[in-house]
């Protein structure tokens, strides 16, 4: 079995995660990482994974993000993967570029929970970590809808519900 460690996996919540909570007929952000670890048992490779806000990222703010600076400031890896909420996945992205300027992060998520859809959870999360065994390209990057690229220049189409590369 290899082993990621250099990459280190960090799980905020959002769409991936949610689950449908049959007592209230909501679809709530767990306070786990069962999406993100029922999708790693299914390749051949262990990475380092750690929940840290468990929330939907409309709900997060800046200290969430402060919270998720401080673990990658604090972490030996130098490569980071971080499932986050699509709706202000360009937010944290900013925050992080302002932050770090030597490290290769890259946030991704789903529009779908994978309880609901598995293949949108399970292809972006592994071109997240396809990209990230890849590059040795610093700097902060979004991995949605078939694209991984620059946090600037891609962008969440809220009309068409998919994530486009922008000019």
């Amino acid at each position: 079995m290899k082993y990621g460690n250099e990459m280190l996996i960090l799980n905020c919540g959002g769409t991936f995660n949610k689950r449908y909570n049959p007592l209230n007929g909501a679809l709530e952000v767990p306070y786990d990482n069962s999406a993100v670890e029922a999708i790693l048992d299914s390749v051949n490779c262990k990475y380092n994974l750690a929940g840290i806000v468990y929330k939907d990222s409309l709900d997060m703010d800046a200290d969430d993000r402060k919270t998720l600076a401080n673990v990658i400031a604090e972490s030996k890896e130098s490569k980071f993967l971080i499932v986050h909420g699509t709706d202000t996945m360009d937010l944290s992205a900013e925050f992080l570029a302002e932050v770090f300027r030597d490290k290769t992060i890259v946030l991704t998520g789903a529009m779908k929970p994978y309880t609901i859809e598995k293949s949108e959870a399970s292809l972006n999360l592994g071109m997240a970590i396809g990209f990230l065994e890849a590059t040795d390209k610093k700097g902060v990057f979004i991995c949605m809808s078939g694209y991984v690229a620059s946090y600037e220049s891609i962008r969440k189409n809220k009309d068409l519900g998919i994530f486009e590369i922008v000019r």
